[in-house]
């Protein structure tokens, strides 16, 4: 039965690929990735072997928890988009929960990133094992430290599963993210402002502190040896199957609970908003697209991130002065705008199949045109006022409040260039967005290649087209910010223009590629 799964997963892989060169693309893509991330990092952690046994045990340990936490977190940020990770897609199954819980285990560990990380953690017995018997048990302890990321994962993923189908759930998933990004990047904060003690004090802190948890536990087996390895070991294989015991439990468990996500929702009421927009169909598009950017969960994790990231930048650069100090100001402004207008990369994607009733009203390129900017209206409404924010508390930050008006003007005329850029890009490749269950979902399964491509370009494209006056603002020359603005509305309006006659001779094919089914 366990090979069963394995055969299944290789299978709807293989499936999946077939007679679609962009996922064959994406797949290969992603193929290389994994192979590179295995061997870099196998070899960066066999590297430890020539620093002082003391610090190789220490950045080990830290390394085997930073595995098992991203086991535990990333699959939570997948779900919905991974139907592997759901239990409630096997419950008509005929088979036992043992069974299933066997054969999830093993199509869990079936894949290449699965196989990356199992390659990295093999590289801390390079690191850490002394002679043939720690090479032994560092085996042992590498395949029970695996065994320890895959079980983690299930076990969190199935026990909130009933939870994470809900409306609620999401929201609660997406605030959570939002804090482990914070709180990822308060070493690097720490590290920019002077840390408190000596680096290597506090990698033996943290090794001690981590010496104890199961992580820790397979690092010291590696590193130890002999029967206290022994012991470790044990005590590290009683951890991963009482995680397996409660992993059945949950499964148990969630295969009966009624789904939360069938409850009903709330009313949709008209916004106050609504009575300031345009008539006609600008108005109802920019209606529109504001309850989504309202209700959609995956909208309001792309502006709590472009936000988050602007802050975390805006803290480490503050405190320069002239150039430096007008580039503190500016440049959390710049990178909140990118990040937002790179949502335009794929403006047709949230509309899924429904875009059909729009296509059908569309009689020309115009047509296809003030759909376009009744977009670009919606996300200015909220993007204009956030980046004026970012910038005036940038420009506190930094020392100087005059620095907000350049960097302010410099944001808006870079996000007026990125919603000119998404509008060629929306056309030219667009792409399926998954069903609601997941605010972390950039694509639909196959197709992360494709979006992955979409937001690079559009990265690039707009970064170049931006180059002229986002560059001198960053260098210290405050009043060319006064052309960014004009300059970011000309681009806007040439890439709807260009997006309305490529566009409307491909809607066709547009609504094809925003409708398979996921």
């Amino acid at each position: 039965m366990t090979m069963l799964f394995v055969r299944l997963k290789l299978r709807l892989i293989l499936g999946n690929l077939r007679g679609d060169l962009i996922k064959q693309v994406g797949f290969a893509f992603s193929l290389l990735s994994a192979l590179g991330c295995a061997l870099g990092g196998f070899v960066l952690f066999g590297l430890l072997r020539l620093a002082s046994p003391d610090v190789a045990l220490n950045v080990g340990i830290v390394v085997f928890t930073l595995f098992t936490v991203g086991w535990a977190v990333v699959p939570l940020l997948i779900f919905g988009v991974d139907e592997t990770l759901d239990p409630s897609r096997l419950a008509l199954f005929p088979l036992t929960t043992r069974q299933l819980a066997a054969g999830m285990f093993a199509a869990s560990a079936t894949g290449p990133w699965p196989l990356a990380s199992l390659a990295v953690l093999a590289g801390g017995v390079v690191a850490l094992a002394e002679g043939v018997g720690g090479v032994l048990i560092g085996l042992v302890a590498v395949v029970l430290q695996f065994a320890l990321c895959l079980v983690t994962s299930r076990v969190l993923t199935t026990a909130l599963s009933g939870a994470l189908r809900s409306r609620r759930g999401r929201d609660v998933l997406a605030v959570a993210a939002v804090g482990v990004v914070l709180l990822s990047q308060l070493p690097n904060l720490l590290l920019n402002r002077g840390l408190p003690g000596d680096p290597g004090a506090l990698l033996s802190s943290t090794g001690e502190v981590l010496r104890w948890a199961p992580p820790g536990l397979a690092a010291h087996a590696i590193a130890d040896g002999g029967l206290v390895g022994v012991a470790e070991l044990v005590v590290l294989g009683g951890v991963v199957v009482l995680l397996a015991w409660l992993w059945i439990v949950a499964l148990r468990r969630a295969l009966v609970m009624p789904d939360a996500s069938n409850q009903g929702g709330g009313t949709v009421r008209r916004s106050w908003i609504d009575r300031f927009l345009p008539q006609g169909p600008l108005g109802g598009v920019v209606a529109k697209e504001l309850k989504y950017a309202r209700r959609e969960p995956r909208g309001r994790v792309a502006w709590f991130t472009a936000v988050v990231v602007s802050g975390i930048i805006m803290f480490t650069l503050s405190g320069g002065d002239g150039p430096v100090g007008l580039f503190s100001a500016a440049g959390p402004a710049c990178l909140a705008a990118l990040l937002i207008g790179i949502q335009a990369c794929n403006s047709f994607g949230i509309d899924g199949r429904s875009l059909w009733m729009n296509a059908v009203t569309f009689s020309s390129d115009r047509d296809l045109r003030t759909d376009l900017a009744g977009r670009h209206l919606a996300m200015a409404v909220i993007a204009v006022p956030v980046l004026g924010v970012i910038s005036v508390a940038a420009a506190l930050l930094a020392g100087n409040a005059a620095w907000a008006v350049p960097a302010a003007f410099t944001a808006w005329g870079l996000l007026g260039v990125a919603l000119g850029v998404g509008a060629v890009t929306s056309v030219i490749l667009p792409y399926t967005l998954p069903e609601r269950l997941n605010a972390f979902s950039g694509a639909a399964p196959g197709q992360g290649a494709l979006a992955f491509g979409s937001s690079s370009l559009g990265f690039l494209v707009t970064g170049a087209l931006a180059l002229p006056v986002v560059l001198p603002v960053l260098l210290g020359i405050g009043w060319f910010g006064l052309l960014a603005v004009p300059y970011g509305l000309l681009v806007a309006w040439a890439g709807r223009k260009t997006a309305g006659l490529v566009g409307f001779a491909r809607l066709p094919s547009i609504l094809a590629a925003v409708s398979r089914a996921t």
